[in-house]
């Protein structure tokens, strides 16, 4: 009989609630918990489970158990509390897998656990034009993690925050950004300099108003971090605009459900190309996750191919993108601010839509520079942080 660990993970999950009893059923194990709850775990489930060093690598915490070399059949030869309060499961063929009581009620998925833990995902919150945009300091940022924890989840729940007191050496950027983690490359480059310029190969590098948009609409997975670093702004105009594109997203499914419903269905092709790349792309303009909700904005009016859908669709997909535009220049959800030097911006690129003032480069120099970092590493430094 091996001696198995409690929990397989680099987490550890704080005890809620105390196991008091166990009972085994035909295809299950029902334990309770000391509040009352009921939780059955399938016998597959609890030996797919089993977090012992035989089943799961211990320096990575990865599995090394494939359920399907385990008999389908194979039921418990005995359950017990054990003196740690921990689920211990002896199976007929003698392996043991002894299971941490908060590990099990973290992933117990009975009705009510289920709910529980749907509800105590992070909210994200909408917002419109009166947000009381969160702004945090460069160097208490760079100084201290838990600083630096609040400005990762204001990124991740609002999508727009705003960074003062950066230095404006090129290239300062690159420091904050790798605060979360690596950069993401793109045929712009590590670090993209928005200024303008004659041979421009984008509408960003003109002095042109720029159209709320997401960036590289035309990839398969949009950037999901944008920064945008102020060096020099001393050209008149330029002022940054930002629409919270899942708030928009939510007005159409209230106000018109069959417009959502049409920028979630029919896929519009977004292309960007210049005299050494060319990439195009074919999605939806509303993506939505495994649970309905919005998860991501796919918007760049510049870089939109025709429409390519069906006689009887094309009408539906017109109707619903030219009401889709119509709702982001409503005034109540526009934000619009201007950048200083020493500032930045940090949005959610597949959330926030920017745009950007005409500006005139006779009255002034106006250099930014930016870069992406995607959200999944967000997410993945935030669940550090918060070890």
């Amino acid at each position: 009989m091996n001696t198995a660990a409690a929990f397989a993970d680099f987490r550890r999950y704080p005890l809620i609630c105390a196991l008091t009893a166990v009972t085994p059923l035909t295809d299950r194990v029902q334990v309770t918990w000391a509040d009352g709850r009921i939780s059955p775990f399938h016998h597959q489930w609890l030996r797919d489970n089993c977090p012992c060093p035989q089943c799961v690598y211990t320096v990575t915490r990865e599995q090394v158990l494939e359920i399907v070399d385990v008999p389908e059949d194979l039921a418990p030869g005995a359950t017990r509390l054990d003196s740690d309060g921990c689920l211990c499961v002896e199976w007929q063929d003698g392996h043991l897998s002894r299971f941490d009581p908060g590990w099990l009620r973290a992933h117990a998925y009975d009705d009510q656990s289920r709910t529980e833990r749907l509800a105590s995902k992070p909210k994200r919150q909408l917002w419109q034009h009166d947000l009381q945009l969160p702004v945090f300091d460069y160097q208490t940022l760079m100084d201290d993690t838990a600083t630096l924890l609040q400005w990762l989840l204001a990124v991740r729940d609002i999508g727009l925050t705003q960074v003062r007191g950066v230095p404006t050496e090129p290239g300062s950027l690159k420091l904050i950004a790798q605060q979360i983690s690596f950069i993401r490359q793109s045929n712009f480059g590590v670090l993209f300099n928005v200024q303008s310029k004659a041979d421009a190969d984008s509408n960003a590098y003109t002095a042109f108003n720029l159209p709320l948009h997401s960036d590289l609409p035309t990839r398969e997975l949009q950037p999901g971090l944008q920064f945008l670093h102020c060096l020099v702004n001393d050209a008149d105009g330029g002022e940054s605009i930002f629409v919270d594109g899942f708030a928009i997203a939510e007005a159409l499914r209230q106000e018109d459900p069959e417009a959502f419903a049409a920028l979630c269905e029919i896929p519009v092709e977004f292309r960007n190309k210049d005299r050494h790349s060319d990439y195009r792309c074919l999605a939806p303009i509303i993506a939505l996750d495994a649970l309905g909700q919005v998860s991501e904005i796919r918007m760049a009016n510049f870089l939109r191919g025709p429409f390519d859908t069906s006689v009887e669709q094309m009408p539906r997909l017109y109707r619903a993108y030219r009401r889709f535009i119509a709702l982001t220049r409503e005034p109540q959800f526009r934000l619009m601010q201007r950048l200083e030097p020493g500032q930045l911006w940090c949005f959610d690129n597949r959330r926030t839509l920017h745009a950007r003032n005409a500006f005139d480069p006779a009255t002034g120099a106006r250099h930014f520079q930016g870069c992406y970092v995607d959200r999944d590493e967000l997410l993945s430094r935030i669940l550090v942080l918060q070890r």
